[in-house]
């Protein structure tokens, strides 16, 4: 059982800036991998960003050089930066977590927490 916190989420007008914070916790050995997704309404669930234990992010293309992910994984937390926001990225944001409940799992499992709503006004 992998249980997330997360946080900051809200309403934002074009332009503005927001940061998410996430906390996991549960039945883990060790976390691989750490990040956001996103999902608007009638989309399917997209990669925002997620960074590994050895501290190289991934981001989409379209958050390059607006967003920053940053990873504290001796607190299994991450955060998610964003900045220059804009109305078409309104969606639920979720936080991302690969996990191992074991120390024989190599590879680990995906999970995701229900996710906070933001909302970007024009």
């Amino acid at each position: 059982q992998v249980e997330f916190e997360e946080s900051g989420g809200g309403l934002v007008q074009s332009g503005g800036s927001l940061r998410l914070s996430c906390t996991v916790s549960g039945m883990i050995f060790s976390i691989y991998n750490m990040g956001w997704y996103r999902q608007a309404p009638g989309e399917q669930r997209e990669l925002v960003a997620t960074i590994d234990g050895g501290g190289k992010p991934n981001y989409a293309d379209s958050v390059k050089g607006r967003f920053t992910i940053i990873g504290d994984y001796a607190k299994n937390s991450v955060y998610l930066q964003m900045n220059s926001l804009r109305p078409e990225e309104t969606a639920v944001y979720s936080c991302y977590a690969r996990v191992a409940a074991v120390g024989a799992d190599f590879v680990g499992t995906d999970y995701w927490g229900k996710g906070t709503l933001i909302t970007v006004s024009s």
